[in-house]
């Protein structure tokens, strides 16, 4: 059932190509991937589904974003894989098999752009655009070692990019190095010289730490420190309920906000094709949608109201000039293969979401830095700023994490 390019070690190619740039920039001599719910004209879209690919025709046009990249400079080697629908942070894939985890081979890679972060991580190319709502750079890049970023919600133009959750979902960009997601960021943001402000101050969101395995708050803590130090910049801790005013758990932004929210949106942008089409869905995204279909969509309402409320309390918290940070996921890749019990998934997927969902409600951009390794595994830690604090948020990554120029 398998439709990965047999010659592919990485296992992250959907279809091989070689697309020259058009134009002269500055990503020349760099090369990218696209997550394989980015329109690349003349080939088809799967969307993660092969049901999908093979009812929708080629497209005619790029993504946007695909000619952005393609006019500065980037040669496009691939079309890489996406989990089912992309709705799924673990990235395996009944349809296209498991991307490898360069970093980890026994364990998987993260979703849903598992493909992405395989390409990269393999050295297939320099970067790879992806998309994120509930974490779906930032856990991959996470896991497999690698830079990742989900700009500010709609910075990016999503034009050619298959609808998923239109509140949240994102175009961003893994990368091999900090250089090379620097520059493919700032030609998708078309940032030019925008000034920024100077770092000062930065937060450490301490309830990210309470849900994470202890190996990963004592790395993550430590390494915060030392960057602080270094950077002479203050680091302060802080909790979600200072940030909402309120006393409420960072799982609210989660389960009480978020997630709601995704679930209504998916039932509009997907879930109507699905019943009417009525494809053969993967046996891992099958029980997942049964709770789409059970769904309460009027009650979902509040959440909506309760995502608005968030996204107002965290930009208020993080003015110009601050950063706030936590550990990108709260462990280290589950081995393949067991995220198949009920206790095992909601350990994983609710610990998780409890993180990533911060962002995404505060439609923040937000940087994932490969600098932890837990028992001989990546771990990523977050740096994120105020929405639309893009160019903020990069300068002063590149500034405290002492990257090259």
């Amino acid at each position: 059932m398998s439709e990965i390019v047999p010659s592919d070690p990485s296992g992250s190619l959907v279809e091989r190509l070689d697309l020259p740039p058009v134009g002269n920039g500055p990503l020349d001599g760099m090369t990218f991937t696209v997550k394989d719910n980015i329109d690349v004209a003349g080939h088809r879209t799967s969307y993660g589904s092969l049901a999908w690919r093979d009812a929708h025709p080629a497209p005619v046009h790029n993504a946007v974003c695909v000619d952005q990249l393609l006019s500065a400079g980037a040669r496009c080697v691939g079309k890489v894989v996406a989990d089912e629908f992309t709705y799924s942070l673990d990235g395996e894939s009944q349809f296209f098999g498991t991307p490898r985890n360069a970093k980890a081979p026994e364990r998987v890679p993260g979703g849903s752009s598992s493909g992405s972060a395989a390409s990269v991580a393999n050295g297939l190319a320099h970067f790879s655009i992806g998309t994120d709502s509930g974490g779906s750079i930032r856990v991959p890049a996470s896991l497999c070692g690698l830079w990742g970023m989900r700009p500010s919600l709609h910075r990016i133009s999503e034009a050619g990019v298959l609808p998923f959750m239109p509140s949240v979902s994102t175009v961003g960009v893994l990368a091999d190095r900090f250089e090379h997601l620097d520059a493919a960021a700032r030609v998708l943001l078309r940032s030019g010289s925008r000034a920024v402000a100077p770092l000062r101050r930065l937060l450490l969101l301490t309830d990210a730490l309470d849900v994470s395995d202890r190996a990963v708050q004592e790395q993550a803590s430590a390494a915060l420190r030392r960057i602080a130090d270094k950077a002479g910049v203050p680091l302060e801790s802080v909790r979600f309920s200072e940030i909402a005013g309120e006393d409420l758990p960072l799982g609210d932004c989660n389960v009480k906000a978020l997630r709601d929210m995704q679930t209504a949106e998916f039932q509009s942008t997907i879930g109507n094709w699905i019943e009417t089409a009525k494809p053969t869905l993967g046996t891992t995204f099958t029980l997942a949608y049964g709770n789409v279909r059970r769904f309460d969509r009027v009650a979902a309402l509040d959440s909506l109201v309760l995502c608005e409320r968030f996204f107002e309390a965290i930009n208020a918290f993080l003015p110009t000039g601050v950063m706030i940070c936590f550990p990108t996921t709260p462990v280290i890749a589950p081995l393949k293969g067991t995220l198949t019990t009920l206790k095992n998934v909601l350990d994983f997927y609710d610990r998780t979401m409890t993180i990533t969902a911060f962002s995404g409600v505060g439609r923040l951009p937000e940087i994932s830095a490969p600098l932890l390794t837990i028992d001989g595994c990546p771990v990523g830690l977050s740096f994120a700023a105020g929405h639309y604090q893009d160019e903020f948020l990069l300068a002063s990554a590149r500034q405290i994490l002492g990257v090259a120029a």
